[in-house]
């Protein structure tokens, strides 16, 4: 099993760098897991949202039709659906248990204004990690680190305490 984090634009927060550093190390004991980060758009400002979305879909299906067998897409989304740590872990191991080794999972964060619809019609499914908003660019080491709780609660591991 692969699990990739798809970004749009690099991180710039240098915290956040080192965390994700810190659980993309981890989350080697449990999968083989990238982060690939899609630059941002250059020269912007006369381009409305949706052009601007438009244009970051359309390297958005660019990168994910770099497989070789389709991946399963998941969007980090904010009308996506919300787990409990619990039962994310457990939604997690299905969806592996129905992918097996030669399957990859995309996790998709999309720039500041979400994603075109051509994204949500190439998506498998939506999660939400929080009814607030988030940063682009934090939600990468929330997830990150939600990834890394979920295989050490499937694993019986003690790092989640509930």
């Amino acid at each position: 099993m692969k699990i990739t984090l798809l970004c749009i634009g690099k991180t710039t927060f240098q915290f956040v760098e080192k965390g994700m550093a810190m659980y993309e190390e981890r989350l080697g004991h449990y999968c083989r897991y990238s982060t690939v980060y899609i630059p941002d758009l250059k020269n912007v400002s006369a381009l409305s949202k949706e052009k601007i979305k438009q244009k970051e879909g359309e390297l958005i299906i660019k990168e994910l039709k770099k497989c070789r067998v389709a991946p399963h897409v998941v969007l980090l989304d904010e009308r996506g659906e919300k787990f409990t740590s619990l039962k994310w872990a457990s939604h997690l191991q299905k969806r592996m248990n129905l992918s097996g080794d030669a399957k990859e999972i995309f996790f998709v964060i999309g720039g500041a204004y979400g994603f075109s619809e051509e994204v949500y019609a190439a998506a498998n499914e939506k999660l939400s990690l929080s009814d607030m908003t988030v940063s682009h660019q934090l939600v990468r080491l929330f997830f990150i680190e939600q990834l890394y709780r979920a295989f050490t609660i499937m694993r019986g591991e003690q790092y989640h305490h509930e």
